[in-house]
């Protein structure tokens, strides 16, 4: 996990440098503490997927960039594990692939992921209730919902049991995708 820490925070500080932003703007962009974003950027701290994401989001990043599009990092934060299982760029589109495991009884909330990005998740096991705050749909396994990520979004296991899932994002490469992951 140490490793990924590092991994993370480097890729972190070279997007903030990239776009000429200080520790101070990012952290205020993103909503967290100056000092909790100089440990991430330092590999002494091991961020949460929430945190990411608002760090992702601030940067105009897909979430994979910062996890250098490295197959089976693992990232969680309350109620929520994502592994990535896959990730590439073509063309004007940064496609995601997360392994999700989803506790019973907490509801994970993610923020909007910026204009453009839709998710597709697929439950492979367990019941669970996930989508945009106000439009969310019960999934049994084998069924699957869609819905344009640019608002805040749940995800929670219905079952005794984690619920397992596949999520698909799909982001723009305006969000910085292909370009972004070069320069950085």
């Amino acid at each position: 996990m140490q490793e990924l820490a590092e991994l993370i925070g480097k890729r972190l500080k070279q997007a903030r440098s990239a776009r000429g932003l200080t520790v101070g703007a990012l952290a205020a962009a993103a909503g967290i503490g100056k000092g909790s974003l100089s440990e991430i950027e330092n590999g002494t701290r091991n961020p949460t997927l929430s945190t990411l994401y608002v760090l992702a989001n601030s940067l105009q990043l897909p979430l994979a960039t910062l996890l250098e599009m490295r197959a089976g990092a693992r990232i969680s934060s309350p109620g929520i594990e994502a592994r990535l299982l896959d990730a590439s760029t073509a063309g004007d589109t940064t496609v995601e692939v997360y392994r999700l495991t989803l506790s019973p009884g907490i509801e994970h909330r993610s923020a909007s992921h910026g204009v453009g990005v839709v998710e597709h998740l697929l439950v492979t096991s367990g019941r669970a209730l996930v989508g945009r705050v106000g439009e969310q749909q019960e999934l049994c396994p084998g069924e699957s919902a869609q819905w344009t990520s640019n608002s805040e979004h749940t995800y929670l296991a219905l079952s005794l049991d984690p619920a397992e899932a596949v999520l698909i994002i799909r982001s723009p490469n305006t969000l910085g995708g292909s370009a972004t992951a070069a320069a950085i």
